[in-house]
């Protein structure tokens, strides 16, 4: 055990944290209409504390129990076996636990804003529940847990780079939120602006620190892949803001508040995968290009498409997920084989797992509000709360 490896990680649990509550939090509840931002308040600390006690019972289980190819096990349910003196690595395991726990909670809450506005409460919980244990935590097993897509497993001994998420958080979430966006359907009125676009800058900047946590502390050490991974995290963030900003004044003769920090998202989206592999250059690269080719992702699927991906999740988090896992091969720090393959497997997995799951859940509850509850926002009609006086 060591003590300052013990002491960043406890630091980057905090940070991770801080992503959902508040910071994805504000983040989606500024970018929906005034009569949903306390429903989209509530799905994320309800998620928060759904996830966590889920984790507890066997989400972590499943993910770092065991050492099989494909599952984890149950071996480490409810903490089996773990305590104070327990080890991983260099770090408590209970910390690891807790660490790994936070990444459990912000990936379900990113497909969030697929269909905000227009979701049912008790779908939220129940599909977010049955997808992090059934869908998430294999995946992580796979790729982080010594499962077979990780070194010595179907790829060899160097198997697939995914530093902080890439393919476990971001692309998951992203085709997991495309699917909801097609089960749910469109809202009503797809046109209404973001209703405070100050709160959704705040939510961006608490993502923004919370990120070096989530990267910087995938290193689960204090040392200087810690330090690169949160350098290369900042550079990467501050190029996609500041392309996607120009790339919106080119287009449209202005750049907004909502865009660039739009921009800074898919910037540390893109980085993640690759953050603990490459340096400062290539950072700059891969977010310069994440905050255009996520721009022209959330135009193709709201101009060329019919679904509804209201917060644009999957153009911002899959795209940019996809697009940093594709460039640790791109720039040689991973084999093309072990970073494609993976995206592949692990996309068809979560397509399939995903749209049983919905299915599955739509017995049990509906998806979705009735007509009167989506014109009167969820604050009131699912949670009988007002955030403001007067509405939008």
């Amino acid at each position: 055990m060591n003590a300052a490896d013990t002491a960043w990680i406890l630091v980057a649990t905090a940070l991770v944290l801080m992503m959902s509550l508040p910071g994805l939090a504000l983040f989606y509840g500024g970018l929906v209409r005034a009569r949903n931002v306390l429903s989209v308040f509530m799905q994320c600390f309800a998620l928060a504390a759904l996830m966590s006690v889920l984790w507890l019972a066997v989400g972590y289980s499943v993910a770092f129990g065991g050492d099989g190819a494909v599952w984890g096990g149950l071996s480490r349910a409810f903490l089996a076996g773990v305590d104070g003196a327990t080890v991983r690595g260099t770090l408590p395991e209970i910390l690891f636990f807790a660490f790994q726990m936070t990444f459990a909670i912000i990936t379900p809450a990113l497909f969030l804003g697929a269909f905000a506005e227009r979701v049912n409460f008790a779908f939220v919980l129940l599909f977010s529940a049955l997808w992090m244990v059934l869908i998430y935590a294999p995946v992580a097993h796979w790729i982080w847990g010594g499962g077979f897509l990780a070194d010595g497993g179907i790829f060899g001994a160097v198997g697939t780079k995914d530093f902080a998420g890439g393919i476990v958080v971001h692309e998951t979430a992203g085709l997991a939120a495309l699917l909801l966006a097609a089960a749910v359907g469109p809202r009503k009125n797809r046109t209404t602006p973001p209703h405070n676009p100050g709160m959704v800058a705040m939510g961006a900047g608490f993502l923004w620190v919370g990120w070096f946590g989530f990267n910087g502390g995938s290193q689960l050490a204090a040392d200087g892949g810690a330090a690169m991974a949160i350098a290369v995290t900042h550079i990467s963030a501050a190029a996609a803001s500041l392309s996607w900003a120009a790339w919106e004044r080119i287009k449209f003769g202005r750049a907004s508040l909502v865009g660039i920090v739009t921009g800074t998202i898919a910037g540390l989206a893109s980085i993640t995968p690759a953050s603990g592999y490459v340096g400062p250059a290539s950072a700059l690269l891969i977010g310069a290009v994440a905050g255009v080719l996520c721009q022209e992702a959330v135009a193709l699927i709201r101009n060329r498409t019919r679904l509804d991906d209201t917060l644009d999740v999957f153009a911002v988090h899959g795209v940019g997920g996809i697009f940093g896992t594709v460039m640790v091969a791109v720039l040689g720090a991973g084999a093309w084989v072990a970073q494609i393959g993976a995206l592949v497997i692990v996309g068809v997995f979560t397509l399939a797992g995903s749209w049983v799951l919905i299915r599955l859940c739509a017995l049990a509850v509906p998806l979705r509000v009735d007509a009167e509850a989506e014109f009167n926002g969820l604050d009131i009609a699912t949670h009988g709360e007002r955030a403001y006086d007067m509405n939008s």
